[in-house]
């Protein structure tokens, strides 16, 4: 299965993860994308765009106005979340201008500790 794992981590530790991952030969099989710190993740990851994220997973490339239709949302705000994605490097753009999540599942991955 084809996971995504959005984490909180530090530059040098998501390098590490990457390393030892394309090393195993485990690349093609699930990604990592790192946030600096948990307000981040959860600036790019809102609850509307994790709601894209939902309908997206395992459905291949579907055109904006589409998902928009899924979710009964505003084409114009649909398209603003999935370019946010897309920046984030979650989101993919096919050739023929659509949108994929290449993933089956999605992993969020932080800890929260005493200051």
């Amino acid at each position: 299965m084809k996971t995504l794992t959005l984490e909180v981590t530090e530059l040098a530790d998501g390098l590490a993860a990457f390393r030892q991952a394309w090393g195993n030969g485990k690349a093609e099989e699930s990604a990592r994308i790192g946030f600096a710190t948990p307000e981040l993740l959860w600036k790019v990851l809102t609850a509307k765009r994790w709601e894209i994220l939902r309908v997206m997973t395992g459905q291949g490339p579907l055109a904006p106005r589409e998902v928009a239709r899924r979710l009964e949302r505003d084409v114009k705000a649909v398209h603003a979340d999935v370019h946010a994605l897309i920046d984030a490097g979650i989101l993919q753009r096919t050739t023929d201008g659509r949108i994929e999540f290449p993933y089956e599942s999605v992993h969020v991955d932080f800890m929260l500790k005493a200051a």
